[in-house]
C-alpha cells in the first residue's frame, strides 16, 4: 500500500502543477454533460459527478494541507466508483477546517456560516436534481449554491 501511496503523491505533485489542466478537462466533462440528451446524457452525468469530487478533492486539499495521504489515495481510487461519497467526505472536511479557523478568527464566522448554508443548500439541491431530473431550476440552483460554496472559501486560501 506504501508504494501506491508514494506512487499517487508523485502523480500528484505533477498534476498539482497543472491546475490550468485539470480544470479545463473538468469543464469539457461539464459541457458535454450540460449539452448532451438522450442515453449517453446518463453516463456523461456520471463523469460531471466525478469531476465535481476532484474539484472538491482538490479544495480541501487547499484549505487543510495535513489531509491524511491514505484518506487521499482512497479518495482517488473512489472517484470514478463513488463520487458522492467522496464529495461528501471533502466538503465535511473543509468545513472542519473552517470552523477550525473560524474559532480561531471571530471575523471568519459569518463566512463560515454562509459556507455551511451552501453547502447545506448545495447538497439538497444536488440530491432533488438527481431524484427530479425534469424539475427546471434545481441544477441551476445547486450551481448558484457551490459558487458561493466556493467563493467563500476563497478567504481561507489567502
Amino acid at each position: 500500500m506504501k508504494k501506491f501511496a508514494d506512487f499517487f503523491w508523485r502523480l500528484m505533485a505533477v498534476t498539482y502543477n497543472s491546475l490550468i489542466f485539470r480544470s479545463l478537462m473538468g469543464g469539457i466533462a461539464s459541457s458535454l454533460y450540460h449539452s448532451s440528451k438522450g442515453r449517453l446524457r446518463k453516463y456523461l452525468r456520471w463523469a460531471d459527478y466525478t469531476m465535481i469530487a476532484t474539484a472538491t478533492v482538490c479544495l480541501s486539499r487547499a484549505l487543510r494541507d495535513e489531509n491524511p495521504k491514505l484518506l487521499m489515495a482512497a479518495s482517488a481510487l473512489c472517484l470514478p466508483i463513488q463520487p458522492l461519497i467522496v464529495s461528501l467526505v471533502h466538503t465535511g472536511m473543509m468545513e472542519v477546517a473552517f470552523a477550525r479557523r473560524a474559532v480561531k478568527d471571530p471575523d471568519l464566522k459569518p463566512l463560515h456560516n454562509v459556507h455551511k448554508l451552501s453547502a447545506l443548500l448545495g447538497g439538497a439541491f444536488f440530491m432533488a436534481d438527481d431524484l427530479f431530473p425534469e424539475t427546471p431550476y434545481l441544477h441551476a440552483g445547486w450551481h448558484l449554491a457551490a459558487a458561493i460554496g466556493v467563493s467563500a472559501c476563497n478567504k481561507l486560501l489567502e
